[in-house]
């Protein structure tokens, strides 16, 4: 019957020649008809829906049959309290067939304008090279990755981030660094924090210098505001910091900053250590190749956007952000953080260290809520400076400093003066009219930045080219043409940058490690990219059960527009008259967002989950001051909530009041009530997943949703859990107020080995008007919240994937899709249920899109934890599911409906012979503490080794599955030492010794 969908959607396209905006009732009985309808021999063949969903009528048929109901409605009725169903399908439109998407996605895509933009700002075109283009950021085997919690199947990325983050401590001279945050803005707003925590002792103020990007200065504000941080924003010099001295807690500077200056920081730097403040330095990883380093003249933090090493502009995302820090901050600094540490047989072994610092740990006493970062984008940056190695980088940056030079002397001898004379990519310009001369630059197919009235600036790239110069030059000239070759051979372009002063060149070296000096053709980048592709498992291997994370399809047709020029290449900053095409895209998701989750707004800005979350949390926050309800800043959060949730709302001003949950999982509707009441002066929200973390419909959701509403507070759902309501029910009908969606888990956006993501939000039509706008491009509502992201629409350039999922699917599709990702988790439940102890189901005895394996009892039994069982899981082939979240010492498993009935049996028949494995422990026919789990994982290298002394053989530990001598993926390495790690933290590339040794 799906295909009979996929035809009824087709033939309606083909006949009126365009989308209708209503889909068409489908029988329910879609997956049990027997008979074809007669086919139109016009209707197109590629449909999608078909294609996303995993598993054929015939299966679906035989998955109902197990689970003990007839059809999918009786399925779905047990499972979804009657109480909160949607009474109308979806107003969507009918499915895309592919062909089709892609030809209407290129036909919008041709109303953006492709300018060549020197806007600046942080943002830069730039040269992907293809090596990394077509095998990293187009090549699933990277982008379908889970983040590396399970360091053995994920020893690839894991050293690609390495060097990331060996990458970005050489350049700025500090020596820790994390594996990349979500942008500079966000990540400079987290520097604040950092400096606000370890200086906090009656220090209550940060001074941003006014020549910061003004997205940065903005981001830095809006996240200060919860904390009751004062910033000043002013120049910072002496004066500045006499007057704040005793409250200062940090100062930021931009290094060159935003009108292109190249400013010497030492004795400012040292003035602010004199006062008890700490320093953080916002620069450019490229003019660190001959500008001297932060931490060379004193920085304590160095932060930054990575996008112009080898990433595009995408209209200003998804982009590596990194940030680095001296090595006394390295407990408090944000995001993720990869280290070296060793496994069972002593080998070296990559590992994320030191996480007792994340939100999942600290929840409500954490000051930030950072949950992933942006791992797909930092291994290109990474793959890029191992292309072109030191010399290759410092080439590009004399090259574009070199240009400059020439611009600089053409625009001065064209009459003009230029503000900044030590420069490195940028010129602020005197002209007598800027608005002209940005007028002349368009005429031209140029962007150029506006300063005020009679000053415009410029930001050359590594794509300018002689050609570039000249047309520039043609934008300033007065009368007469200027040529940039006379020009350049009339000043002297030596091998050292003729603009800096001595002092401000960088003399250390860099990037010294064997990996930046061995990969520098093509052939061996190819060769070292799918060496490291090799060592993880990801979707190309297999299905990633993991609970909450909705690891699903991520679709070619979805991918392949995100590399094309007219979504790739234009500037966030870019006149919104350039960006049509992506307005139309946008404002088209926005409706259909808003259509699936029953609100009335619709906010594209978060670049995350847990941005979402806090986002939400501030309009909610806004709503209430501008009711005059300052008062009201109580939390209520389930004690089962993702710890996300409480250190969003921390950071959002608001104090955490934990909601007990009963016995089965569901909300303590009592305490809840008891709570409210209690704090119902107080009261601004109550933050909910729905589906439960247990992986529940509560059938109480609604009336908890009315007792908050009736003691004055707002409901935020947590969407984390949408991609089981799609089309069955809508948050904004079951009482939420808002509600973030991960379009990175329901809505197809690839996961891409630990970010990017999109954390939209879409809210009520009272917190419509608060939701985030920003400095350059309006955007947000009338009475809007400070920016969450630093550009505009966070990472625009994935958006196309969420849109094309949805215009492919349809209304009919999407509904459908939520059956099967319910029916499969049931489907697993009811397998796995004679062997484990399934947690938390309703009372049909039903789970919803996920469900929770007990394995506690095998403690304290046979000596064997979650971990084991995640740890021998990847022996058969398979990622772990979700270890002990919710619950500790347990297993979710989420299998979602893209995989196929055959490959949800190939993980239960692993997970069911892995119980036979435990059994003979319990029976000891197997020692506790030495056995086929408690070892595992079994890395290839062990199982050549000589010595052989385990009471089990190879061909158990290798082959537990007949399958797997056809078909297997091997861990790289044996179980990860991590304590080791953290107690031996080394967060850079290894020693040119050991890296031989290990390659």
């Amino acid at each position: 019957m799906l295909s009979r969908i996929a035809l009824r959607s087709a033939r309606a396209y083909a006949a009126q020649g365009r989308l209708v905006s209503r889909s068409t009732v489908l029988s329910r009985a879609a997956h049990n008809a027997a008979k074809p309808p007669a086919r139109d021999a016009f209707a197109p063949l590629d449909t999608f829906a078909r294609r996303h969903l995993g598993s054929e009528p015939k299966e679906v048929g035989a998955m109902l049959k197990q689970v003990g109901v007839k059809n999918m409605d009786e399925m779905v009725g047990k499972t979804i309290p009657p109480s909160i169903r949607s009474p109308k399908n979806l107003a969507l439109d009918h499915g895309f067939p592919e062909r089709a998407l892609l030809d209407r996605l290129k036909s919008i895509g041709t109303k953006n304008k492709v300018f060549r933009s020197y806007i600046g700002m942080g943002y830069t075109d730039t040269v992907v090279p293809n090596v990394i283009l077509r095998n990293v950021l187009e090549n699933p085997a990277w982008y379908t990755q889970y983040t590396p919690y399970q360091p053995e199947i994920s020893q690839g990325r894991l050293e690609s981030l390495v060097n990331f983050q060996t990458m970005v401590t050489d350049l700025t001279g500090l020596p820790i660094a994390n594996a990349s945050l979500l942008d500079e803005g966000t990540a400079a707003a987290e520097a604040m924090i950092m400096c606000w925590q370890s200086t906090r002792k009656g220090r209550n103020t940060f001074v941003v210098d006014e020549n910061c990007h003004p997205q940065t200065i903005a981001c830095v504000q809006m996240r200060a505001e919860s904390f009751n941080i004062n910033v000043v924003v002013g120049k910072v010099d002496e004066a500045m910091l006499q007057k704040h001295g005793k409250d200062i807690t940090g100062v930021l500077l931009q290094y060159p900053d935003t009108r292109g200056n190249v400013a010497d920081y030492e004795q400012l730097t040292k003035a602010v250590h004199t006062a008890g403040g700490q320093v953080v330095v916002a620069t450019d990883l490229l003019s660190l190749t001959l500008l001297k380093a932060p931490g060379e003249f004193g920085a304590d933090i160095a932060l930054g956007n990575s996008q112009r090493f080898g990433v595009p502009l995408g209209y200003g995302g998804p982009h590596a952000a990194f940030f680095a820090c001296k090595d006394e901050h390295k407990r408090r600094i944000p995001g993720r953080i990869v280290g070296v540490s060793k496994d069972a047989h002593g080998k070296p072994a990559y590992r994320l260290a030191l996480q007792t610092r994340e939100q999942h740990i600290r929840r409500e006493k954490a000051t930030s809520n950072i949950c992933t970062a942006q791992a797909l984008l930092a291994n290109m940056a990474a793959m890029y400076a191992v292309y072109h190695g030191p010399d290759g980088l410092k080439a590009i940056a004399q090259r574009i400093h070199n240009l400059t030079a020439v611009l600089a002397e053409g625009i001065k001898q064209a009459g003009h003066s230029i503000e900044n004379s030590v420069y490195f990519d940028t010129l602020s310009v005197k002209v007598d009219d800027a608005s002209t001369i940005l007028n002349k630059a368009v005429g031209l197919g140029i962007n150029l930045r506006k300063l005020d009235s009679k000053t415009v600036a410029l930001t050359l790239d590594e794509t300018v080219s002689k050609n570039d110069i000249n047309d520039l030059l043609s934008v300033f000239a007065k009368d007469g043409a200027f040529d940039a070759d006379k020009i350049a051979q009339s000043i002297s372009l030596e091998s050292t940058p003729a603009s800096f002063p001595s002092n401000l060149q960088r003399q250390s070296k860099f990037l010294q490690h064997p990996i930046f000096n061995t990969h520098h053709s093509e052939t061996e980048l190819l060769r070292y990219i799918h060496y490291l592709q090799s060592k993880d498992l990801s979707l190309v291997h297999s299905m990633i059960p993991l609970g909450s994370c909705t690891m699903k399809l991520n679709a070619t047709t979805e991918m392949i527009p995100i590399t094309w020029p007219e979504f790739a290449n234009i500037h966030p900053f870019a006149p919104v008259d350039q960006a049509e095409g992506y307005s139309i895209m946008l404002k088209e998701l926005e409706h259909d967002i808003a259509e699936i989750t029953g609100f009335d707004a619709v906010s594209l800005q978060p670049n995350s989950g847990a941005q979402g979350e806090y986002a939400g949390l501030r309009a909610i926050r806004a709503f209430h001051h501008a009711n005059g309800d300052l008062q009201r800043n109580v939390c209520l959060i389930p004690i089962s909530a993702h710890g996300t949730n409480p250190a969003s709302a921390a950071m959002a001003g608001m104090d955490v009041v934990i909601i007990k949950c009963d016995n089965k999982g569901n909300l303590d509707m009592e305490d809840l009530k008891a709570k409210a009441e209690k704090h119902k002066d107080r009261l601004a929200a109550i933050m909910i997943t729905y589906p439960s973390t247990f992986g529940v419909f509560e059938s109480g959701v609604a009336e908890a949703c009315q007792v908050v509403h009736q003691h004055g507070g707002q409901v935020y759902m947590d969407g984390a859990n949408l991609n089981a309501q799609i089309g069955l029910t809508k948050p904004g009908e079951i009482g939420a107020d808002v509600c973030h969606l991960n379009l990175h888990k329901t809505f197809c956006i690839p996961h891409g080995g630990g970010g990017p993501g999109m954390g939209p939000i879409a809210c009520k039509s009272h917190l419509g008007p608060h939701l985030p706008g920003h400095p350059v491009i309006k955007v947000g509502g009338e009475q809007a919240i400070g920016p969450i992201s630093a550009a505009p629409y966070g990472s625009a350039a994935i958006l196309p994937i969420s849109w094309a999922y949805i215009k492919m699917m349809g209304g009919d599709g999407l509904r459908q899709s939520t059956e099967l990702a319910l029916l499969n988790a049931n489907y697993m439940a009811s397998r796995l249920a004679p062997h484990y102890e399934i947690l938390y189901t309703n009372e049909n005895g039903m789970c919803a899109h996920e469900f929770i394996v007990d394995v506690r009892p095998f403690g304290q039994l046979a000596g064997v934890e979650a971990i084991d069982i995640a740890k021998r899981l990847q022996d058969y082939g398979f990622h772990s599911p979700t270890m002990s979240w919710p619950v500790a010492n347990t297993l979710m498993i989420e299998p979602t409906e893209s995989e196929s009935k055959a490959e949800l049996d190939r993980f239960c028949d692993a997970m069911i012979s892995i119980r036979k494995e435990i059994q003979e422990v319990i029976d000891e026919k197997q020692p506790r503490g030495d056995n086929v789990l408690t070892n595992s994982p079994h890395p290839l290298s062990q199982l050549i080794n000589d010595k052989w002394e385990k009471p089990y053989s190879r061909e158990v530990a290798a082959y537990p599955m007949a399958y797997l001598k056809e078909k297997k993926f091997w861990p790289s390495v044996g179980r990860v030492d991590d304590a080791y790690g953290d107690r031996n933290l080394m967060c850079t590339c290894p020693s040119p010794e050991e890296y031989i040794n290990d390659n």
